[in-house]
């Protein structure tokens, strides 16, 4: 846009009154003036001094004719367009990534199923031990139900060796109840070594179990502390979680929820959210 003053200020520019900072020194003046009235009368002169000054150098910039300058335009740029895109969705597991781990666990029954085939083949290194040693299968069983007796309690060897209806059915509830969670907890790790079920059941996790009996067991089970053989108890652990371990790994995992619509995952009844956009279909 040429200026309305042509031969003055010739060329593609625009005419703006021209910049001072006489208003700014004006108002700093009228400051000290007035802030001498409680400091110093100095002050109030000085602010007089400026202020005067001031309003002088404004009157002739804008007196008789405004001051002006011409301020050269710049072309505008171009527009950019930009076409629309589509947000790519990734399924969960593709390309490394996931939203949480597991992806994929073994079922419950899977979890179960191990825990008690693993309690079977501890079971008999646990019976052979009281066969080797004592001549008796109800040696072992005894010792385990030695958890519902306290601190102090003391037995002989040929009681413990004898079998005992009341100890008997306390150290199978005990047997069932802890191999089926530990295979439930199997059903749950072991998708995490899916190339390696033998180093976690077999190896990883047995040794962790049997360094927490190791730092508990004075207080969990006395009786048992005082006679367990270190030695057959950690074989009849690497048993139970080789054992375990395999018979989970044999099933087929199955997803978790997170491939599952949130609606789903909250149990909303929604028809056709089964198979929602970049979800994957539940096995």
């Amino acid at each position: 846009m040429d200026d309305t003053h042509g031969s003055e200020f010739p060329g593609s520019s625009v005419v703006l009154p021209a910049p001072t900072a006489y208003p700014m020194a004006l108002s700093l003046g009228v400051t000290l003036l007035f802030a001498g009235l409680l400091t110093h009368v100095a002050m109030s002169i000085l602010g007089a001094v400026v202020m005067l000054a001031s309003a002088i150098g404004w009157f002739r910039e804008v007196l008789p004719h405004e001051q002006h300058e011409a301020v050269p335009l710049e072309p505008e740029p171009p527009a950019v367009s930009v076409e629309g895109r589509q947000v790519a969705r990734l399924e969960v597991g593709q390309h490394a990534h996931r939203a949480r781990l597991p992806v994929e666990v073994y079922p419950v029954s899977a979890g179960l199923k191990g825990g008690l085939a693993g309690s079977v083949a501890m079971a008999a290194l646990a019976i052979l031990y009281g066969l080797i040693f004592y001549r008796s299968i109800w040696y072992p069983i005894n010792l385990l139900a030695g958890a519902v007796y306290g601190q102090g309690t003391t037995f002989s060897t040929e009681v413990i060796a004898a079998f005992h209806v009341t100890p008997f059915v306390i150290a199978t509830v005990i047997h069932l109840i802890t191999s089926a969670l530990v295979g439930l907890l199997y059903g749950v790790m072991l998708p995490m070594f899916p190339q390696r079920p033998i180093l976690l059941g077999g190896i990883i996790a047995p040794v962790m179990w049997t360094g927490l009996i190791y730092a508990t067991l004075d207080v969990v089970n006395p009786v048992m502390n005082e006679r367990i053989d270190w030695r057959w108890f950690i074989a009849s652990q690497f048993a139970f979680g080789i054992v375990a371990g395999l018979v989970v790994a044999r099933h087929t995992p199955v997803r978790t929820l997170q491939y599952m619509p949130f609606a789903v995952r909250a149990g909303l009844e929604a028809g056709g959210l089964e198979h929602g956009h970049g979800e994957g279909p539940t096995r």
